[in-house]
C-alpha cells in the first residue's frame, strides 16, 4: 500500500510537470518570409558600373588619394538614396608608426525603426600584393575590383533600389574600411572597420541579422555556405541559400565550405549574427583555374567581374529584402 501510494504520487507529479510543459507558450518568431512578395528588380548592370567607377579611382588603400576620392563618391552617391548617411571616422596606428585615417560609411533606411537588418562589404583595397608573381609589384596596392569593389558596388545598387522601392523596416548598408590592411598571418591588423563598428555600436542596436559580401563578382564564382557563418548563424545562412534556389541563382552551392576569417568574425563575436557570402575558393590564390588565381595580386581587375554574377547575388538579396516581414511592428 505504501509503495502504491508513492507510485501514485510520483505519477501525479510527473503528469503535473508534463501538463505544465505543454502549457508553456511558444516564443513568436522575430520575422518570417512572405510567400508571394512583391520583389523590386535589382540591376546587375548598374552594380557593374558602380564597381567600375570605384576601380577608376585606382587602388583605394588607406591614406591614398584614390581612397579619398572613393570616400567622396560613396558619400555623395548614398546621400541621393538613404535617409541618413553616417561617416564613422577613426584612426589606427599601423605598421612603422603609420597613422591610418579610416572611415566606415553607414547608409540608414528607416533609421528610427527598431526592426532592422544590415548588409555590409569592405571598400578599401589591400596596400600590398604578396601573392603577385612579379616581385617588383609585391609592395604595391592592388586594384581591388573583386576584393572590395564588387561588394560595395552591390550595396550601392541596393541603396538605389531601396529609394525607389522602400520597405517598412530598417536597413543599414555598412561599408567597412581597413578590412585588408594586415600583413599575411597578422590577423590583428585585419578587419579594422568592422572591429571599430562592433566596439562602437550602441547597446540598443540589435539587428535581426547581418549579411557580409566579399569577393562576389567573379564570372565563375561559387558561393558555398561559409563555415563560420554556419557556426554563428546557421538559420540565416540556410534561409539565404534556400532563397537562392528559389530565384535560380546557381552560383550558390548548397554545401558547407571552409571557415574564412573575414569582417563577419568580429561582428559575430560582438553578438551581431552575420553571414558571409564569399567566393571561398579564391582565397589563397590556389584554385585549379589559373585565371581565378588573382587574390591579393595586381590581376584583381575588371576583366574578372561579371554583370551576371552581380545580378545573381543581387537577386538573392532583393528576394530576401522584400520577402522579410517582422512579426511585431517597430517600437
Amino acid at each position: 500500500m505504501k509503495y502504491s501510494l508513492i507510485i501514485l504520487v510520483i505519477a501525479m507529479t510527473f503528469g503535473f510537470i508534463s501538463c505544465k510543459k505543454e502549457e508553456t507558450p511558444k516564443t513568436e518568431p522575430l520575422y518570417h518570409l512572405k510567400d508571394q512578395p512583391k520583389v523590386a528588380p535589382f540591376d546587375g548592370g548598374n552594380a557593374y558600373q558602380m564597381v567600375s567607377k570605384q576601380v577608376s579611382f585606382g587602388p583605394r588603400n588607406p591614406n591614398s588619394l584614390a581612397h579619398q576620392a572613393a570616400l567622396s563618391f560613396f558619400t555623395l552617391e548614398l546621400k541621393k538614396y538613404a535617409d541618413t548617411v553616417v561617416l564613422q571616422n577613426f584612426t589606427y596606428q599601423g605598421y612603422n608608426n603609420e597613422q591610418l585615417n579610416l572611415t566606415n560609411v553607414i547608409a540608414k533606411f528607416n533609421p528610427k525603426a527598431t526592426n532592422r537588418i544590415f548588409i555590409s562589404a569592405h571598400w578599401d583595397c589591400r596596400p600590398r600584393a604578396e601573392q603577385d608573381k612579379d616581385p617588383a609589384k609585391k609592395n604595391q596596392p592592388i586594384p581591388g575590383a573583386n576584393d572590395g569593389a564588387s561588394g560595395a558596388g552591390i550595396l550601392l545598387e541596393i541603396a538605389r533600389m531601396l529609394k525607389s522601392n522602400p520597405v517598412n523596416y530598417g536597413i543599414d548598408l555598412v561599408f567597412f574600411d581597413g578590412e585588408d590592411y594586415g600583413k599575411e598571418g597578422d590577423i590583428g591588423n585585419y578587419f579594422l572597420g568592422s572591429k571599430y563598428f562592433a566596439a562602437q555600436k550602441s547597446s540598443d542596436y540589435r539587428p535581426a541579422f547581418g549579411i557580409l559580401l566579399d569577393l562576389v563578382g567573379d564570372k565563375e564564382a561559387v558561393f558555398a555556405k561559409e563555415g563560420l557563418s554556419m557556426l554563428y548563424a546557421p538559420d540565416v545562412t540556410n534561409m539565404i541559400w534556400n532563397l537562392a534556389k528559389k530565384v535560380n541563382s546557381t552560383a550558390f552551392n548548397d554545401v558547407e565550405g571552409n571557415q574564412i576569417q573575414d569582417d563577419h568574425l568580429p561582428l559575430n563575436e560582438a553578438g551581431l549574427s552575420t553571414v558571409d557570402i564569399i567566393d571561398i575558393d579564391l582565397v589563397g590564390a590556389s584554385t585549379p583555374n589559373p585565371r581565378r588565381n588573382y587574390w591579393h595580386t595586381h590581376n584583381d581587375t575588371m576583366e574578372n567581374i561579371s554583370k551576371d554574377m552581380l545580378q545573381q547575388v543581387g537577386n538573392v538579396l532583393s528576394q530576401l529584402i522584400y520577402s522579410l516581414e517582422f512579426s511585431k511592428p517597430s517600437a
